[in-house]
C-alpha cells in the first residue's frame, strides 16, 4: 500500500475496494514502527485503533459510516482519551489515566475517526522545539538534527512522515503553526472558542485553542466543521453557527491583503523566508488582488505581553498537581510539606518550573498591577489593532517563523532566543483570530519555510479558501 497524501485519496481507495480502514492502520502501524526512532508517539494504541477499524469497516459494509471513516488520528499528549494515559509529556502526571474523552477528540470518533495513538510534545505545551518533553525530544524527519519545533512538535512529525492522516495538536502562541512551519505541513489555530477546550490539559486558559495538522487544506477544514461549536462542557465555547468549511474551499474573489512592515524588516529574519514571503505577495499582486504594506507598532510588546499573561495562568494552572491525588509523588518526602515541595520539584522540568516561577513572580501583591494589570490592557490595544485592521484589510500575511528549523540545543541555554521564535505566531494568539500555516517553499538546506495567514475572529470559511487557493498558487 503507497503513501496517502490526503482522505480524499483513502476514500476513493475504500470506495474501489482496494483498501478497508483495517488495511489502513495497519499501513499507519508499520509506519510508525519503522520510523519509532523520530519518537513522535509517547503511546500507540495499535489495539484499539484496530478494533475501531473492525467495526468501521462494518459501517462502511451497512453504508451507515462517519464522515471520517477511513481515517486516522493522532493526539496529542495533552488531549485527555478516556481508559488510557494522559500525562502532557511530564513526569508529574506519569500513569494518570484519563477518566473522560476531550469534547473535540469525541466528536471525531463519532464521526467513525480513528484514533491510533498520543503524541509527544512540549511539557504542558511549554516549549518551542520539543526539547522539553519527559519522553525525550521529536526529530525532525526532514533533517534528524534539527528539531521538528513546539509544543507540538510530535503531531506535526506524525502528518510529515506519514504516520497518520493527521492529527491535533494545542497553540497557546504558535504551538501548531510553528512546527508546522518547521516540518512543511498545514496547521491551522482557530478563532479562541471555536473548539471546545473541554478534555485540555490547560497551560494559559485564555490562550489554549486545539489545532489541526493535515498534509491538504481540504483535511483540515474536514476535520474543523467536525471538532468546532458550543459545548455545554466549556462555558468559553461560541455559539456562533459552524459552516461546512470543507465545502466552501472555491476562492474567486479579489482579496484585500496586509503584510506587516515590521515583520518583513524584522533583523532576525532569514533572508530566504523573506524572499519567499514576497513572492507570494508579489505574485498574489500580478493576480489582481490589492497588496499594502502597513506597520504594526505594537509588535515589540507581544512577546512580552504574551509570556507575562500566559505564564501567570501556567501558574495558577499547574497548582493543582501536587502529587496529593494522582500523578507522580517524591519518595524522599518526610512531612506534607516536603511532599509538596519534592514533587513539585521532581516532577515539572526546568521550562516548566521556571515559567511557573515567573507567573508567580507577576501575579504577587507588589507585582501585580505593575505587571499583570499592565499585560492586560496592553493585549486589549494590541486585540483591538488586529480586528482593526481586518475590519479593513480581508487578510494579513507574514512569515510563520523568523527561522527553519533550528539544530538542537542551539538555543538551550538561552530561554530568551527560544521565546523569540514565536515572534510572528503570538499576534494572533493574544488577538484570538484564526491563523494558518501553510508550506512556503524550503531554504539552501532543503529545510521547510512556513508562510501565515491570518483573518478576523470566526472567519474560518474565508481563511480556509484563501489558504487553499495559495497552496495551488504557490505549488
Amino acid at each position: 500500500m503507497g503513501k496517502f497524501s490526503s482522505f480524499d485519496e483513502i476514500r476513493k481507495s475504500i470506495d474501489k475496494k482496494e483498501a478497508n480502514c483495517q488495511a489502513i492502520v495497519g499501513h499507519y502501524l508499520q509506519n510508525i514502527k519503522t520510523k519509532a526512532h523520530l519518537n513522535a508517539f509517547v503511546e500507540v494504541y495499535e489495539q484499539s485503533a484496530q478494533e475501531q477499524a473492525i467495526l468501521i469497516d462494518a459501517k462502511i459494509a451497512q453504508g451507515n459510516a462517519g464522515k471520517l471513516a477511513g481515517m486516522v488520528i493522532g493526539i496529542k499528549d495533552v488531549l485527555c482519551y478516556k481508559g488510557h494515559e494522559s500525562n502532557a509529556s511530564s513526569k508529574i502526571l506519569k500513569g494518570f489515566e484519563s477518566q473522560f474523552t476531550t469534547t473535540a477528540v469525541q466528536r471525531l470518533i463519532d464521526e467513525d475517526a480513528i484514533i491510533i495513538g498520543r503524541l509527544n510534545c512540549d511539557e504542558f505545551g511549554m516549549g518551542s522545539s520539543n526539547e522539553n518533553s519527559s519522553h525525550g525530544r521529536v526529530l525532525n524527519e526532514a533533517d534528524e538534527s534539527r528539531v521538528p519545533g513546539g509544543s507540538s512538535g510530535g503531531s506535526a512529525v506524525a502528518v510529515q512522515a506519514n504516520l497518520c492522516t493527521a492529527s491535533l495538536g494545542t497553540d497557546t502562541g504558535g504551538s501548531v503553526r510553528q512546527p508546522a512551519a518547521f516540518t512543511g505541513v498545514i496547521g491551522m489555530k482557530p478563532t479562541y472558542s471555536r473548539v471546545s477546550r473541554w478534555g485540555l490539559i490547560a497551560y494559559a486558559s485564555s490562550f489554549d485553542v486545539i489545532g489541526i495538522f493535515s498534509t491538504t487544506v481540504k483535511d483540515n477544514a474536514l476535520i474543523m466543521e467536525i471538532m468546532a461549536g458550543h459545548d455545554e462542557f466549556d462555558s468559553t465555547s461560541s455559539k456562533k453557527p459552524v459552516l461546512a468549511y470543507s465545502e466552501l474551499l472555491h476562492f474567486e474573489k479579489k482579496a484585500k491583503v496586509a503584510y506587516l512592515k515590521e515583520t518583513i524588516e524584522s533583523p532576525s529574519l532569514q533572508p530566504e523566508i523573506k524572499a519567499n514571503t514576497m513572492a507570494v505577495l508579489e505574485k498574489l499582486k500580478s493576480e489582481g488582488h490589492q497588496v499594502e504594506e502597513v506597520n504594526f507598532p505594537l509588535l515589540d510588546y507581544i512577546l512580552p505581553t504574551y509570556y507575562i499573561l500566559t505564564t501567570a495562568e501556567a501558574s495558577s494552572n499547574l497548582s493543582r498537581f501536587d502529587g496529593v491525588k494522582y500523578g507522580y509523588r517524591s519518595q524522599n518526602a518526610h512531612n506534607l510539606e516536603s511532599m509538596y515541595k519534592l514533587t513539585r520539584s521532581e516532577g515539572f522540568g526546568e521550562e516548566v518550573k521556571r515559567r511557573i516561577m515567573l507567573g508567580t513572580f507577576v501575579l504577587s501583591a507588589s507585582y501585580h498591577d505593575a505587571y499583570f494589570t499592565k499585560a492586560q490592557k496592553v493585549r486589549r490595544l494590541i486585540k483591538d489593532f488586529t480586528e482593526n485592521l481586518l475590519s479593513e484589510f480581508d487578510y494579513i500575511i507574514m512569515p510563520t517563523t523568523p527561522s527553519t528549523a533550528f539544530k538542537f540545543g542551539e538555543h538551550s541555554g538561552d530561554p530568551v532566543a527560544m521565546y523569540l521564535e514565536d515572534l510572528f505566531t503570538v499576534q494572533a494568539s493574544v488577538s484570538g483570530v484564526p491563523a494558518i500555516s501553510i508550506p512556503n517553499g524550503k531554504d539552501a538546506n532543503g529545510m521547510p519555510i512556513g508562510l501565515q495567514i491570518v483573518s478576523n475572529s470566526f472567519k474560518e470559511a474565508d481563511l480556509y479558501a484563501f489558504s487553499n487557493y495559495l497552496t495551488n498558487l504557490t505549488s
